[in-house]
């Protein structure tokens, strides 16, 4: 019988000089090969902005696109993950060779990229429509999918990227922290891009009234630098805190990554949007309390006991989540529970059943 196999098309994908940069695509790529699918991938993987790099790394992209174009007959499917612009060469590839098209929706290509203009809305809302199946990585994706561009719910299928527990796992605090070098007291950690929509600023803020009621707590960011200005503004912002806890590390694998989830007390997603939230279940898969804002996938995800659900934009609301779960013994205790169910429920290998479902 012959292999199954197809063609991812990303505008976010790993490289040497930035692991994290999509990395989510590349876990579910390698673990679609593991499974036994021929996966070809077409990707950016430059993470760097501005106009000269912009258009560098897209005219390069194209460029791969058009180079793999010989192997197009033999794709059984293509994958586009982000809805614009990665869903734009998808659908180029179906009108070519007749190829089942599947496009992904993360968050940022519907509650950022096609509220850009009207162009790239109904560019949007065009691939939205041409493709065979689509997938939404959480509940509120799905429902703006249906409700803002009318593509039918049936179309739509909500997998998140699924979590690897063989990774992100609960380990032994005493040990890592030894391993970490993390000082005695209470510890908050912040995983993501060092971008204003991640909330960062009004996490420093924040932090300062926790350190009123826990004076030995340190705060900790790991991340890629996005946009140099920003990185800035963040050092500046630490810097008028006049707080010497709180510490900014380089990005680091995930492997390094699960070390620092499983010897936090409290993990912090302050976004301003978040299609679903991945990176709040792998902390949770660490046996990690997390405290997020009440928008986009991490309203649903949070429910029920999963999580601290605070304001966007509101340091006040912040600090009051955090000091919840770092005073309240019985919640921290039903949030780690909690949080190991969620991240069973969302194992990367149970999802990846679904969008191989997907692809025959």
């Amino acid at each position: 019988m012959r292999k199954l196999k197809g063609l991812v098309i990303s505008n976010m994908y790993p490289s040497e000089q930035a692991r994290t940069f999509g990395i989510f695509v590349k876990n579910q790529v390698e673990a679609l090969r593991e499974r036994g699918i021929e996966i070809d991938v077409v990707s950016v993987s430059n993470p760097k902005a501005g106009k000269k790099h912009v258009l560098m790394k897209y005219s390069r992209w194209l460029l791969d696109f058009i180079m793999n174009l010989p192997k197009g007959k033999t794709y059984d499917f293509v994958h586009a993950h982000y809805v614009f612009p990665s869903g734009l060469l998808a659908l180029l590839h179906k009108r070519l060779f007749k190829t089942k098209m599947i496009i992904t929706a993360h968050g940022g290509d519907i509650d950022k990229m096609a509220k850009k203009n009207a162009r790239i809305r109904n560019w949007t809302r065009y691939i939205l429509e041409e493709a065979d199946e689509i997938i939404a990585v959480g509940q509120g994706l799905h429902d703006e999918i249906h409700e803002s561009f009318g593509i039918r719910k049936d179309k739509v299928s909500i997998i998140n990227m699924g979590v690897n527990r063989e990774v992100f796992k609960p380990q032994d605090k005493k040990t890592l922290r030894k391993e970490l070098r993390i000082d005695e007291g209470p510890v908050v950690l912040f995983v993501g891009n060092y971008i204003q929509e991640k909330g960062i600023l009004e996490l420093i803020k924040a932090f300062s009234k926790v350190k009123e009621n826990h004076p030995n707590a340190q705060l900790h960011f790991i991340g890629p630098v996005k946009h140099e200005g920003f990185f800035n503004e963040m050092i500046l912002a630490v810097d008028q805190s006049d707080i010497k806890d709180i510490h900014i590390h380089e990005q680091k694998s995930q492997a390094e990554v699960a070390k620092w989830m499983a010897a936090s007390d409290v993990f912090v997603l302050p976004s301003y949007i978040e299609g679903f939230g991945l990176v709040a279940v792998e902390a949770m898969a660490c046996g990690t309390p997390v405290v997020g804002s009440n928008v986009g996938g991490l309203t649903y995800l949070l429910q029920q006991d999963r999580g601290v659900l605070v304001e966007p934009k509101n340091p006040h609301s912040l600090f009051k989540g955090i000091d919840q779960v770092l005073r309240d013994e019985g919640l921290k205790n039903r949030l780690i529970q909690s949080g190991l169910k969620c991240a069973e429920e969302n194992d990367q290998k149970v999802l990846l059943d679904r969008v191989i479902k997907l692809y025959t």
